[in-house]
């Protein structure tokens, strides 16, 4: 086979119901691609494993040994598929359409390391994936008019929410991490993903490190795929650690005064969505406001049994 060295590399927790219609779309999701599947398994009990080497012979297996959390996996993937021109870093319930690897590998340049797909959920709706970096004002203007309002105006809102700017190619600050095309050289350059993050913005540390670096993100849309999604917005332990890793970011990129008016808008968000009875922001302000809590956010004993 002939074409860019790919690795796709997906991490699996409890996958073995997704393996067969994900292995299923890698041959002509991947076509033009000389690609090899790399899975890193966080011990799922379920057969995940078995399955994959029924459904994928070929494919090289990383046995991580514990739940160690999604970017564990993708840096145990990467390891165990060597030397390669890119790794796409793909979600085990993302089904990629046809020539979608190659249309993303087309797009990377010198100054483009990471590319991402037009995504499209289980309706066939678009996916609003694109994403700005968090902000303060951002964080208000979510808290204030709901992030799909908000991101209809770049200085208010983090989330990309207008349609039109879904239907050319363009740069993004970062964009949701189920399916992302790495190059080698923005990897190296880079380092490895932070493990310190077990679920949840460990794609925007990297890509907002990348963009430090000199490599964007950019959205590609004509390469597609379709990502059924987990239950972030309905669990309520998984929402809480998103947002508290949210502020555990900013945290890192920001001082003091700003990371507590960062907190402060993050809290009152939730805190407004909680008196409207929403069990996931009920969960996310306990956690907010326990100091212990917030100190073991990035721990995998938050969330036991999370998929991953």
């Amino acid at each position: 086979m002939t074409g860019p060295r790919i690795a796709i590399c997906v991490v699996t927790y409890e996958s073995a119901p997704l393996i067969a219609d994900l292995v299923a779309s890698l041959p002509a999701g991947a076509a033009g691609t000389d690609w090899v599947l790399v899975v890193a398994d966080n011990a799922s009990t379920d057969g995940t494993v078995a399955e994959v080497r029924r459904r994928a012979h070929d494919a090289v297996i990383v046995e991580v040994g514990a739940n160690r959390g999604y970017a564990a996996g993708v840096n145990a993937a990467v390891a165990a598929a060597g030397d390669r021109d890119a790794y796409l870093v793909l979600n085990a319930d993302v089904r990629l359409a046809p020539g979608c690897v190659r249309a993303l590998y087309g797009a990377l340049t010198p100054a483009v390391g990471v590319v991402v797909p037009r995504l499209i959920d289980a309706r066939g709706e678009v996916i609003w994936s694109m994403r700005r970096e968090p902000t303060l004002l951002r964080a208000w203007g979510d808290a204030l008019l709901g992030a799909e309002r908000a991101g209809r105006h770049p200085l208010l809102g983090e989330v990309v929410t207008r349609p039109e700017l879904y239907e050319a190619a363009r740069d993004t600050d970062w964009a949701e991490g189920s399916t992302q095309l790495i190059s080698a050289a923005c990897l190296s350059a880079c380092g490895p993903w932070d493990e310190s993050f077990f679920l949840y913005s460990e794609e925007t540390e990297f890509e907002l490190r990348a963009r430090d670096r000199g490599f964007a993100t950019r959205f590609e849309p004509g390469a597609g795929a379709r990502h059924l999604e987990g239950g972030s917005s309905t669990s309520p332990g998984q929402w809480s650690l998103l947002v508290a890793n949210r502020v555990q970011l900013y945290a890192r990129r920001h001082g003091v005064l700003a990371t507590g008016l960062f907190w402060f808008a993050t809290a009152a968000r939730e805190a407004s969505r909680a008196l409207l009875g929403r069990a996931t922001s009920r969960a996310a302000i306990r956690d907010l406001v326990s100091v212990r809590r917030m100190r073991t956010a990035k721990s995998p004993d938050w969330l036991a049994g999370v998929r991953v």
